[in-house]
C-alpha cells in the first residue's frame, strides 16, 4: 500500500516486520563479538581476575609491589650466595683466580660490601604523634623531611663514620637518600618512620658534627617544639649488614 505525498511522491508505510528481521541479523553479531571479547579477557588474564579487590586502589598496588621486590630480593640474594661459594671453590682450583681475588678483596670493605661491627651512634628520626594543642599547624611540619634525614647522614660521614645504615639497609657512595611523602625510597625499597640510623665510627667527632650541622639544629628545634622524635644514643657494638644492591653505575649517554 502506498501513500502520495503533495509534492507527488511516493511514501511507504512502516511495517515492523522490518524491525524483526534486523534484530536477527543483528543478535548473532553481538554475540559473536562479546564471545571473541570474553575469549581475549581470558587468555590476556591468565585465569587470574584483571582487577582483582587486593589492588583496587594505588595504596594497595604499592604494597603488591613491595611484597614482590621483597620476594625478588630474597631471590637475589640465595643466588649471591651461590655465586660466592662457586667463586671460591674456583679460588681454590685456580691459582689465577686466588690472586685476582687477593687483589679485590681489600676493596670489598671501604665499598660496603661486608658486614661490619664497631662501636658508633644510633640517630632515630621520627614524625610527630599528633597535631600539639591549639591546632593551625602545618601538617608537613609535623614529619620528617627528606632534608632533615640528609643533614644527619651527611653529618656523621664529616664526623669520620666508617659504615653506615637506614634501617638496616646499607648506605655507600652510589645511595641516594630520597624521601616520598613520609616515606624514604633507599636502594630500591621503602621504609617508613622512625628512620634508625646506624654510624659506626668515633663517637665524639660524630656527636661534634651532629650538634654543629645547621639542618640538625633545625630539625631538633622542631622536635622540641612540635613533638618530633630525635634520639642519639652511643652504643659499643653496633652491626651494619653488607650491601646487597647492584654495584654497576647507570648513566646517560649522548645520542648520535
Amino acid at each position: 500500500m502506498r501513500l502520495t505525498a503533495r509534492l507527488g511522491v511516493p511514501l511507504r508505510l512502516w511495517r515492523p516486520r522490518a524491525i524483526g528481521r534486523d534484530w536477527r541479523v543483528l543478535v548473532p553479531v553481538v554475540c559473536l563479538g562479546a564471545g571473541v571479547l570474553f575469549a581475549v579477557s581470558a587468555r590476556d588474564s591468565g585465569g587470574n581476575d584483571l582487577r582483582p579487590a587486593a589492588i583496587s586502589n594505588l595504596a594497595d598496588t604499592v604494597r603488591v609491589a613491595e611484597r614482590r621486590v621483597q620476594a625478588l630480593d630474597r631471590q637475589v640474594q640465595a643466588l649471591q650466595a651461590d655465586v660466592d661459594r662457586t667463586a671460591r671453590q674456583a679460588g681454590q682450583a685456580d691459582s689465577a683466580v686466588a690472586r685476582a681475588q687477593q687483589r679485590v678483596t681489600p676493596l670489598r670493605r671501604p665499598a660496603g660490601l661486608t658486614a661490619v661491627h664497631g662501636p658508633g651512634l644510633e640517630v632515630i628520626l621520627d614524625d610527630a604523634p599528633g597535631e600539639p594543642p591549639g591546632g593551625g599547624v602545618d601538617p608537613n611540619i609535623l614529619v620528617v623531611h627528606q632534608s632533615d634525614l640528609q643533614a644527619v647522614v651527611n653529618a656523621l660521614w664529616a664526623g669520620g663514620a666508617e659504615a653506615m645504615s637506614i634501617h638496616g639497609q646499607r648506605v655507600i657512595a652510589t645511595s641516594a637518600v630520597r624521601c616520598v611523602g613520609n616515606t624514604l625510597l633507599l636502594n630500591g625499597e621503602v621504609y617508613s618512620p622512625p628512620f634508625r640510623v646506624a654510624a659506626i665510627g668515633p663517637s665524639r667527632t660524630m656527636l661534634q658534627k651532629l650538634a654543629s650541622s645547621p639542618g640538625v639544629g633545625l630539625f631538633r628545634e622542631a622536635a622540641g617544639y612540635y613533638g618530633l622524635g630525635y634520639t642519639v644514643d652511643a652504643q659499643d657494638d653496633l652491626g651494619v649488614p653488607a650491601y646487597r644492591g647492584p654495584v654497576g653505575l647507570s648513566y646517560a649517554r649522548a645520542g648520535k
